[in-house]
């Protein structure tokens, strides 16, 4: 498989982590979303790829080409399932994926590199753009917080797909300056991910693009 990627991009994270909770090898195709010409992921060749200039896309090793990080982890989760990101039991199975939409859908995106560029170009200072930052990650952690259980990762022993998601979100918190003090369910998950392989293994600082 090759993944296209970027180090410190929350979707292609995800990904990662979901490939190494799998233990699946992949090749690492880095995409400079921040390169002086205006960006890899805005050139005819990677367009070519993915259409929406967006990281990651996956090619399986069948040669298809996979893009959006949900549709890339449920294409693993549906053909590898010998590591299950989802527990077998229905509720707690829309209870993981709650928790992986609230992020991914709600939180993610609005502070994703092209909103917050946008809010720029309207005539926001940094100062309003790090408010809008704060407070979509801040209300969307308040809300996980009370989603998730009271041991191990949000949702037992073992990580999930609740845990690819929260990992990569708390990233960007802490890339944005904002305070996990008032989420010690989530801090204890932090933890227990800080000395997990898989994610050791996924964490932007140990990419082959990283600076």
């Amino acid at each position: 498989m090759e993944l296209y990627t970027y180090y410190r991009s929350t979707s292609s994270y995800r990904v990662r982590i979901a490939l190494a909770l799998k233990g699946l090898d992949y090749q690492a195709l880095p995409v400079n979303l921040i390169a002086p010409d205006g960006g890899e992921h805005r050139q005819p060749a990677y367009l070519a790829i993915n259409p929406q200039g967006r990281v990651p896309a996956l090619r399986t090793d069948d040669g298809e080409l996979l893009v959006q990080s949900p549709a890339i982890i449920e294409y693993l989760e549906e053909r590898y399932p010998q590591v299950p990101l989802l527990p077998q039991a229905l509720v707690a199975r829309a209870r993981a994926r709650g928790v992986a939409a609230l992020i991914g859908c709600d939180v993610h995106p609005l502070h994703n590199v092209s909103v917050l560029n946008r809010l720029r170009q309207s005539g926001q200072d940094e100062a309003r753009v790090n408010e809008w930052i704060g407070h979509w990650i801040g209300q969307g952690l308040t809300a996980v917080e009370q989603l998730i259980g009271d041991q191990g990762f949000c949702f037992g022993e073992t990580p999930g797909l609740a845990d690819v998601y929260l990992i990569p979100q708390l990233y960007a918190a802490q890339r944005f300056n904002v305070s996990l003090a008032a989420y010690p369910r989530i801090q204890r998950v932090a933890d227990l991910a800080e000395h997990h392989p898989a994610f050791i293994k996924a964490h932007p600082a140990n990419q082959p693009d990283t600076p």
